[in-house]
């Protein structure tokens, strides 16, 4: 176990699975006190019995990012279990991928609900203590959506380039009160978001060796390899870095065309 976190206290929202989990382990591997949220309550105490046996600080609770009231209750009740929270994770989000004149009301409000608002209610509810204790940190978890624009993912990547931007926002808002706001980019992921996007066309496996295909080396990145970078954003080793986005695709975006 290491110490780059230690004395953090670390709120992440979409922690069941994926890259929250991954990130849940890194932290704790670090000496962080966590605290997970996620909507899956099934999901999230199966997720928080495994992180339980590695002996670190953590709690968590069922909640809905998208509910405003649940989230402050879950800060109020996280600053109890572990500590008065010092950073945050937005992980927490969803794909939504529709032809534009078929996305429905209810594809766009779920969209932005999950991807966005709920986004800015975990921050809401976090900034008041991260300006009484003189600092903190938000780390958002974007995706390479946030500035580039794959054919088909409709409206999915309007909500990550709205979090990019109230990731700017905040960081500039509040880098008076030493609170460092930043997000991470992440690129195709081996997660279960990907397997169902992959799973989505009428041949999977040719799908998923295309998505390979464009990847210079020729693989996409691990959770683990996310979590590995938001440790060295969340920890204090850059401490000048505000108002940023740190991308982890392994070159996609500066290919000007595929490999």
């Amino acid at each position: 176990m290491g110490n780059r976190l230690q004395g953090k206290n670390i709120l992440i929202t979409g922690a069941a699975q994926g890259i929250g989990l991954a990130i849940a382990e890194a932290f704790l591997r670090e000496n962080a006190a966590i605290f997970l949220i996620d909507r899956d309550g099934v999901l999230l105490a199966e997720a928080a019995k495994k992180l339980e046996s590695s002996g670190g600080r953590l709690g968590y609770l069922p909640a809905d990012i998208t509910d405003a009231g649940t989230i402050t209750t879950a800060v109020a009740r996280a600053s109890k279990e572990i500590g008065e929270l010092n950073a945050l994770v937005n992980n927490a989000g969803v794909n939504v991928f529709a032809e534009p004149l078929e996305t429905t009301d209810d594809e766009w409000h779920r969209c932005f609900d999950i991807n966005l608002k709920g986004a800015w209610n975990c921050c809401k509810a976090v900034l008041p203590g991260l300006i009484g204790q003189g600092g903190g940190v938000i780390l958002n978890v974007a995706s390479t959506h946030a500035f580039t624009i794959i054919p088909h993912t409709f409206p999915y990547p309007l909500a990550k380039h709205a979090l990019l931007g109230m990731t700017k926002s905040l960081g500039l808002e509040y880098a008076a009160s030493n609170i460092r706001v930043n997000a991470l980019a992440p690129g195709y992921v081996s997660t279960q978001k990907v397997i169902d996007y992959w799973n989505s066309f009428p041949d999977p496996e040719a799908a998923k060796a295309e998505t390979m295909r464009l990847h210079p080396g020729g693989r996409i990145a691990t959770p683990e390899e996310i979590a590995m970078a938001a440790v060295f954003m969340i920890s204090d080793e850059c401490p000048f870095m505000n108002a940023t986005c740190l991308t982890i695709d392994g070159g996609l975006g500066v290919l000007q065309h595929p490999v």
